[in-house]
């Protein structure tokens, strides 16, 4: 089965691509399919901006489409200044890796230099006839306004990010250690709901 990914995060791509693979689920990218257009994300919430992001692409290419998307919360911080939907487009603007680590560790610096925070993610398939959608809430984490010197790239916030059961950056933690700390982490969640519901859709044909 071939799927379209809706998104040109590297990091993303490699993950799901990979873990996909082996349930002989191919991931095709956006660059795969020569699609370079640009989607208004209006949703209020991860899940309304998933199913936006995956219907679009699928009519760009009638292929089954996936598409994730990330929403912030930060605790104490005003409702002018939360990122909500709109982690990586500050004032309209997409913000590159290093701007994104350049706008967050000034907003934490001005909230004290350390907030607890939350991602909630939203997950969509599309297949041209119905939407699955599946809504993920993680595990607290703080932010910190010290960058680490280990990036992730297309994750810059993870170079920003304490893992407070092991007092580290999650840039900096090893994949066996955050699987053995947050067991059932949004990541694999999410990976368990696609596996199950592009099974269900191939079932359906």
């Amino acid at each position: 089965m071939e799927v379209l990914f809706a998104t040109k995060n590297p990091a993303k791509i490699k993950y799901y691509a990979e873990e996909l693979k082996k349930e002989k689920i191919q991931v095709c990218t956006l660059s795969d399919q020569h699609v370079d257009c640009k989607v208004e994300e209006t949703g209020e919430n991860a899940i309304e901006n998933a199913k936006i992001k995956a219907k679009a692409y699928y009519e760009q290419t009638k292929m089954k489409t996936i598409a994730i998307d990330d929403t912030l919360y930060l605790e104490g911080v005003s409702k002018e200044d939360q990122p909500g939907a709109k982690v990586r487009r500050i004032k309209g603007k997409e913000l590159t890796d290093e701007e994104m680590l350049t706008y967050y560790t000034a907003l934490v610096h001005k909230y004290g230099g350390k907030v607890q925070a939350k991602w909630v993610k939203g997950v969509a398939i599309y297949d041209g006839k119905e939407f699955q959608t599946h809504q993920v809430e993680g595990s607290n984490f703080y932010l910190v306004e010290t960058i680490s010197n280990v990036r992730h790239e297309g994750y810059p916030l993870d170079s920003i990010t304490i893992l407070p059961e092991l007092n580290q950056y999650l840039s900096e933690t090893k994949k066996e250690d955050y699987e053995r700390t947050r067991k059932g982490s949004s990541s694999k969640q999410i990976l368990d709901f696609l596996k199950e519901g592009l099974s269900e859709n191939e079932e359906k044909k």
